[in-house]
């Protein structure tokens, strides 16, 4: 008899575990690929998260920033994800005509240098784009300076990367009419384009260009993670363009009251403590500890360079042209 006991009771159980996995509701978050990956933030948030929402939080990488918006533009309203995490500032205004976002409703004190007033999107973290080289060697005090030496870079294609395009705003808002110009000046110091940002700071790290774009937050992961001071982020007089990210909740989600509840952690302690040592960027609500020790050697800029997301908007298509144009000659 054991025999026709034992398999209906496996089956049973088999038939419960299913129906628990059923029941368990599924958060997907569309992002890029470092905040996935095993030393970015994703795997700490995961867990924080799922230890209060008795959900399964998904994160989809998809690339670097600025390829977050040409999937979700692809996709449009077919999408899966529930939340789009990774896009910044300026971005923010061609996501907002796909019409895909609904407002977050999330009331949070943001530490920010700016004021915050986005309805549809929410910061979660924030720092300065910067060329990051080697302690010692000669720094260029300028775009401009940078430009006139032999200082070999490393940058990212602001079609897919938003600290390329990044760079992109930060050329045209110091330069202005006299963009195309530098970018002719800078086309022969750069070694390589990548698609994202990655690929580009592991180049430099392997010693193939001098510097890299990256942030001014760079220099503490060496500092913190590997005791290691001998990466520097260079402070350039023009000042450095800021970088505000931010997350969305998609409209057509089929979970928004745990999209609602994201929202609202990710401005919380238990994923804002995890941003300076795992994204390395200042966080939108500064934890209840501070700052992690490291991040009071980095250089402040003096000038702050950010466009309103409508005027990033506006000028993208033009700077991108003069970008492409410098670089093919």
């Amino acid at each position: 008899m054991k025999p026709t006991t034992y398999l209906p009771a496996v089956a049973g159980l088999a038939l419960c575990a299913t129906g628990a996995m059923a029941e368990t509701p599924v958060l997907q978050v569309m992002t890029y690929d470092s905040f996935v990956s095993e030393w970015g933030p994703g795997p700490a948030v995961e867990a924080a998260f799922e230890a209060e929402c008795a959900c399964d939080l998904q994160f989809v990488g998809t690339g670097d920033g600025a390829a977050l918006l040409a999937r979700l533009q692809l996709e449009g309203p077919r999408t899966d994800a529930d939340i789009v995490l990774g896009l910044d500032t300026n971005l923010t205004a061609a996501a907002r005509e796909t019409g895909l976002f609904a407002p977050h409703g999330v009331e949070a004190d943001l530490d920010l240098p700016i004021a915050w007033t986005d309805a549809e999107f929410l910061p979660f973290d924030w720092g300065y784009f910067a060329f990051v080289g080697n302690a010692g060697a000669e720094a260029p005090a300028s775009l401009q300076a940078l430009a006139d030496s032999d200082t070999k870079i490393v940058i990212q294609d602001p079609r897919s990367s938003t600290p390329g395009l990044g760079l992109l705003m930060w050329v045209k808002t110091a330069y202005g009419d006299e963009a195309p110009a530098l970018w002719a000046d800078l086309s022969d110091n750069i070694v390589t384009v990548t698609s994202g940002w990655s690929e580009a700071y592991g180049m430099f790290l392997e010693g193939e260009a001098d510097a890299v774009l990256s942030y001014t937050t760079s220099p503490a992961y060496h500092l913190i993670a590997e005791e290691d001071d001998s990466k520097v982020a260079w402070a350039f007089d023009e000042g450095h363009y800021m970088q505000v990210e931010v997350a969305g909740k998609v409209a057509g989600t089929d979970q928004p009251a745990l999209a609602d509840q994201f929202l609202a952690f990710m401005v919380s302690e238990g994923f804002q403590s995890v941003i300076p040592t795992t994204n390395w960027m200042y966080p939108a609500v500064t934890p209840a500890g501070g700052l992690p020790d490291g991040f009071e050697t980095l250089i402040t800029p003096d000038t702050s360079l950010l466009l309103s997301p409508q005027d990033a908007s506006a000028m993208r298509d033009a700077a991108l042209d003069e970008w492409r144009t410098a670089l093919s000659q």
